[in-house]
């Protein structure tokens, strides 16, 4: 249950009918309970007594209903906070903002990098309201401006936030876009604010705000310019998003079977198919946005559903290209597959990285000189310069989603499977060298540990044997190193299947050992400025030696896309945790980890059943994916909800 909390005490420009009807605005947005605190310790007594998610706002905010029902609703952390570009007010707090974290906080004229003021209101989660409990007590008995590094706030809930964010806890950022929201601090500024609220139409303003601020060219222009009505459309029918994302991944399954029956009139309709497929999965992220329906589960199956439709599409490809007469045509849709999985290991990776150290101080030797921090500098330049030339072409160069769906539509449609699968693979290979390099660069600079934050055993994918090899130095090393004996390995098998050959009996043996040599930095602190890089690393050195072991045991085509498919699933599955700082799968212990898959598949090369191994391996992985999904999504939650979950004491009847 939300509780959201009026703090009437020392706001300028606040009064009885202010605070009367913020809490019918919080009503209205969405809170269960609404409490007007006298001062801060009032609130501190009602956060110790909440069991959920806590709301809190200053009678000083103007603002329309749906800014406070997008705070209360909003999905980017357990606690947000209201920022607005406001010219500060005389003890306000300044924040300054990166990746939409807000990294730091102070006086107006001590944080001249500062990207905003703190709006007055803010969302506190489960997990820090002891922090926010322990604020509103400092805040009550400090005196004058304040403990030290506690900005000298003049309004009880910028002490308050102040407070907050001296005791170390992360909060985001959410900025006010096409609403009104404003600090005021005497009855003139107050008019001014609710002329500035009636003025806008607040439902036409939602619906303009259910498209992305920022994102990519294709889904900008030739997208979002009229997908936000198909969203509209779906919520006045009563569809939720998890109801489109379904109906989208029916369009993507239905072009890739067009792509692969092949014939002209076929490809132009799975063009079409895939294009309004593409629309449909805005759409589910426009609708969850403009009705602020938004979940765990609902944001799971949306990472889930837009890779198995994209790699479901590079299989009907594959089969097209095959059936059109081109033998390696299944080929080339597993290289395009195990090149995106790697490609978006990567993405994540760095876009962890990115938010920890936005949120740590840069080490003295972390300046802006360099050319790290030059191509820091001027990327954050041209992301600011929202529109240019430079800004699309930075946006589009890296193949985003919606670029990879459009080249693949149009090259099917005109000239067939096989080019579509070549553009593809061209254009993502030049897009993973461009950033991968200038990644590599900024990483450097920034020398963020990231891999110390997070589970790395469990994002690393280790099973049991890796678990226990020796500790050695240089986990990144030791991936890369084994990634290039799979790719040797597969290279050999590649050979010999041209020449009619078989591998000798030593090759695969010796490949698993050169592979599971990553294994050896397991247990070795992965603190080195590019060691974000090793889980890209390892995926890719196992998708390459299955497909060497399927390539040499002269298994179909079709059934290595599959096994690879599977695994895809069971990574990016670990990729959306991660993402959400989320538990391990339930049953992730059951995978055996990359290292346990690799060796089952190695002895089943030896034995020569190899084919027999992939169909019955990647079986097994499937059930258990679909397990430990319905346990994770269904009955977990179920049981977590018969159990009755113990609140703090206290009376809990208003008044």
């Amino acid at each position: 249950m939300t509780l959201a909390i009026v703090l009437a005490a020392g706001a300028a420009g606040g009064t009885d009918e202010a605070g009367e009807r913020l809490a019918g605005q919080w009503r209205r947005a969405g809170a269960a309970e609404v409490r007007v605190a006298a001062d801060l310790s009032e609130l501190a007594a009602l956060v110790a007594d909440a069991g959920g998610p806590v709301l809190v706002s200053g009678t000083d905010l103007v603002a329309h209903t749906a800014v406070l029902k997008h705070l209360a609703t909003s999905p980017v952390g357990p606690t947000v906070a209201l920022v607005l570009t406001d010219s500060p007010a005389p003890g306000q707090v300044a924040v300054r903002e990166e990746r939409g974290q807000v990294v730091a906080v102070g006086d107006p004229g001590e944080l001249p990098d500062a990207t905003g003021v703190f709006g007055g209101a803010l969302r506190v989660g489960v997990g820090d309201l002891p922090a926010l409990a322990a604020a509103a007590r400092s805040a009550a008995t400090a005196a004058g401006p304040g403990a030290a590094a506690v900005p000298s706030a003049g309004s009880a809930v910028d002490r308050l936030f102040a407070e907050l964010a001296a005791c170390g806890t992360l909060a985001f950022a959410h900025r006010v876009r096409l609403l009104v929201a404003h600090r005021v601090v005497d009855p003139a500024g107050r008019a001014a604010a609710e002329a500035a609220v009636a003025a806008v139409d607040e439902d036409r303003a939602e619906l303009r705000l259910s498209v992305k601020e920022r994102d990519d060219f294709f889904t900008t222009f030739f997208v979002s310019t009229w997908s936000p009505y198909v969203a509209k459309a779906a919520a006045r029918i009563g569809l939720g998003p998890t109801a489109v994302t379904m109906i989208s991944v029916a369009f993507a399954v239905a072009a890739a079977v067009l792509f692969g029956v092949g014939g002209r009139p076929a490809l132009v309709a799975g063009a079409v198919l895939l294009y309004l497929g593409f629309v449909l999965d805005c759409v589910d992220g426009q609708l969850a946005r403009y009705t602020r329906h938004f979940s765990a589960w609902g944001g799971w199956l949306d990472t889930m559903a837009d890779r198995a439709k994209e790699y479901l599409v590079y299989a009907g490809l594959g089969y097209g290209a095959t059936h059109a007469g081109f033998r390696y045509g299944w080929a080339l849709a597993i290289a395009a597959m195990t090149l995106q999985t790697v490609r978006h290991m990567t993405d994540t990776w760095y876009g962890v990285l990115h938010d920890e150290a936005a949120r740590r101080p840069r080490p003295a030797t972390g300046d802006a000189g360099g050319i790290g921090g030059k191509l820091n500098a001027a990327s954050t330049k041209v992301q600011a310069d929202t529109g240019s030339v430079s800004y699309w072409l930075k946006r589009t160069v890296v193949f985003p989603i919606g670029e990879r769906w459009a080249l693949i539509a149009l090259t099917a449609a005109l000239f067939g499977p096989l080019v579509a699968l070549c553009a593809v693979l061209v254009w993502g290979t030049l897009a993973f060298a461009y950033t991968g390099a200038l990644r590599t660069l900024r990483a450097r600079w920034m020398r963020v540990p990231v891999l110390t934050t997070v589970d790395a055993t469990l994002h690393r994918d280790d099973g049991p044997l890796a678990r226990t090899l020796p500790v050695s130095r240089g986990p990144l090393a030791l991936a890369v190193f084994g990634a290039l004996g799979a790719a040797v390995l597969l290279v050999a098998a590649l050979r010999t299947v041209h020449a009619d050959g078989r591998l000798p009996g030593w090759a695969v043996p010796v490949g698993l050992l050169v592979l599971l040599a990553g294994g050896f930095g397991a247990r070795a602190a992965h603190a080195g400025p590019l060691d974000w890089l090793v889980p890209a690393a390892l995926r890719a050195g196992e998708y390459l030696f299955a497909i060497a072991v399927g390539v040499a045991g002269r298994a179909p085509a079709w059934l290595i896309f599959g096994y690879v498919f599977v695994l895809t699933l069971h990574h990016y599955d670990l990729t959306a945790r991660l993402e959400k700082r989320q538990a391990a799968p339930p049953l992730h212990a059951a995978t055996l980890g990359w290292d346990g898959r690799s060796v089952v598949l190695a002895v089943a090369s030896i034995a020569g059943i190899a084919s027999i191994a992939l169909a019955t391996l990647g079986t097994y992985l499937l059930v258990v994916f679909v397990a430990s999904v319905v346990l994770a999504w269904v009955v977990l939650p179920a049981r977590a909800r018969r159990t009755p979950v113990p609140v703090g004491g206290g009376d809990r009847s208003p008044g």
